[in-house]
């Protein structure tokens, strides 16, 4: 159900796009035990091209280090899953925030909804987050396998929209 601006724009995008993917995870020591991060590159690499994968501890520097990297690289969305708990160790929200040019609310949002029709009120603890930054578009998910599902049925297909409106 697009509307006719949002069909145009879709035909007017490009479908090669370039993914980051960064995990955060204090007690994750390997990509192969990275559920989520497997299942995004997977998925990723359905459509589009994973540039750059890295898995690494709940540390602030190490995420905008991470982040950098990939932008210099030119990636045009960077993924994220891990560290937007409520945890002490969960930094990834207020980092990547704090680096927005632009925030994407309606991620947030809508996640939130699709995961209270899933998992119920829980759903409040969620604090997925979207923006741009350095004309790159962040997405931060949770770090759970089925977290990262639901964030991705919202925004796989729009990627090329998105990155169209970024890179105006």
């Amino acid at each position: 159900m697009k509307s006719d601006t949002a069909n145009k724009h879709q035909k007017e995008s490009s479908a090669d796009i370039s993914c980051g993917l960064i995990t955060l995870s204090d007690s994750r020591k390997s990509k192969k035990a990275d559920l989520s991060g497997k299942y995004i590159a997977e998925e990723i690499e359905k459509k589009y091209t994973l540039k750059s994968r890295s898995l690494i501890p709940d540390e602030k520097d190490d995420l905008i280090n991470s982040i950098e990297s990939m932008i210099s690289d030119g990636v045009d969305v960077i993924l994220t899953t891990g560290g937007t708990g409520l945890d002490t160790r969960d930094i990834t929200v207020e980092t990547v925030e704090s680096l927005f040019d632009k925030k994407i609310a309606g991620f947030g949002e809508l996640f939130r909804l699709k995961s209270y029709d899933e998992i119920g009120s829980a759903a409040i603890l969620s604090r997925a987050t979207a923006g741009i930054y350095k004309k790159t578009i962040i997405f931060s998910m949770p770090g759970s396998p089925n977290a990262v599902k639901t964030a991705l049925n919202l925004i796989i297909d729009e990627l090329p929209h998105f990155v169209h409106h970024v890179k105006r």
